[in-house]
């Protein structure tokens, strides 16, 4: 499987001197086309912090990022912002959608911050709605939706147009039972049909619909296995 997304020995410090916080240390990562990778670890482990320089939305202090064999340290502000708005799909724990944009709206707006027509951005965000299963809900703004609905907004967004890599933070974290499960089956269907996907999670239960299971633990990764294994990662891990 080709390498989608590949971290290679990052570290990220936070502060200097005596605030200085390692959030990572040293991380080498791979996650391939075809493949949805879960990574878990206590909280302050370091999971968001991998996320987020991975969708390129922070930094390493050292060491490398490259989706599609791109180095996005290379590419400056500009650079990574048209990769997110392309081939990088983030699904935020908490939405983050705009209040005054429907649904439709919300996902076609990086289509159409890239150039897209508004007309053309429009058919792709419904296709991705269409995909998530809430197409009946387009013109319809965040706070006319219930939580699962607006995460599906979420997702769709994540997914619109021809994204490679789709990064996912705690996203069933604010969600019931039934409804997180039919956010990791997006995520699942999506990975099956080519993207390579990230998943953090706490949950070995969400964890089970992963292709691999990566540990962390204080910056670095204690622990590599299939997702079957993450109850006795979670047991073990030091």
């Amino acid at each position: 499987m080709t390498a989608v997304l590949h971290l290679d020995n990052v570290t990220r410090v936070h502060g200097d001197g005596a605030t200085e916080v390692h959030a990572l240390r040293g991380v080498s990562f791979t996650a391939r086309a075809g493949e949805l990778v879960a990574v878990m670890g206590p909280s302050g482990s370091g999971k968001s912090t991998l996320l987020t320089i991975a969708g390129g939305l922070d930094e390493p202090t050292s060491g490398t990022v490259s989706v599609e064999g791109t180095v996005l340290g290379g590419l400056g502000n500009a650079g990574r912002a048209r990769m997110r708005r392309t081939s990088i799909g983030y699904v935020f724990q908490d939405f983050n959608l705009i209040p005054a944009l429907t649904a439709a709206e919300n996902v076609a707006l990086p289509r159409e911050l890239d150039g897209e027509r508004s007309r053309a951005a429009r058919a792709l965000a419904l296709a991705a709605l269409e995909e998530v299963g809430i197409a009946g809900l387009a013109d319809r703004f965040p706070d006319e939706m219930s939580g699962g609905q607006q995460q599906r907004v979420a997702i769709a967004r994540a997914i619109v147009g021809e994204r490679r890599l789709i990064l996912a933070d705690e996203p069933t974290g604010a969600l019931d039972t039934d409804t997180g499960e039919e956010i990791l089956r997006l995520l699942r269907s999506r990975c099956d049909a080519g993207a390579a996907g990230v998943l953090v999670t706490h949950e070995a239960r969400h964890a089970a619909w992963a292709d691999r299971v990566v540990f962390i633990r204080d910056g670095l990764v204690v622990d590599e296995s299939g997702a079957d294994s993450a109850e006795e990662l979670l047991e073990v891990s030091p």
